[in-house]
């Protein structure tokens, strides 16, 4: 009961469902941020890191998954270390708005799109030039995309953070 609580608790707190994000979905998003193995990549409610584990395993990058769901870590722990990805990893569990994003060189969501509208000054604000964002699903605004690729029936937002003026 404890478990299912703090599991509301958590998509309640920052009003996000969790939803999987399937493994195509996944393999474009990757390919489209351009991922390498000199990468650190942040997945911002990464749910159970499948994101962050593929990006590990195929690409070499390194990455971090945040999460403010306590279930949704040890799962990602847990697969990350099946995979044989754990010690390229970082994981936090923690609200995604408190975390600090400026050794990120990719980020990678799927938020809703209040969440992300809400993120986006933070992403402007903190992230280097340069740095890759991808979405799935969802876009930010006002803020034009750099790309955008259709996979099935859905969409990924591909942007990258401009010069500082």
């Amino acid at each position: 009961m404890v478990l299912l609580w703090l599991t509301l608790w958590a998509q309640i707190s920052i009003q996000a469902p969790y939803v999987q994000t399937p493994p195509e979905v996944v393999s474009e998003m990757l390919k489209l941020a351009g991922v390498r193995k000199d990468d650190l990549v942040y997945d911002l409610g990464c749910g159970e890191g499948r994101i962050v584990i593929a990006a590990a395993r195929e690409f070499g990058a390194r990455g971090v998954c945040v999460e403010l769901n306590p279930v949704r870590i040890r799962e990602a722990r847990e697969r990350a270390r099946r995979a044989g990805a754990a010690g390229r990893i970082e994981f936090l569990q923690q609200d995604l708005f408190d975390t600090d994003i400026r050794k990120a060189t990719v980020v990678t969501l799927y938020l809703l799109p209040e969440v992300n509208l809400e993120l986006r000054p933070k992403l402007l604000r903190e992230l280097k030039p340069g740095t890759r964002i991808v979405s799935n699903s969802f876009d930010m605004g006002d803020w034009q995309p750099h790309k955008v690729v259709s996979i099935g029936s859905g969409k990924i937002y591909y942007w990258v953070i401009p010069a500082k003026q």
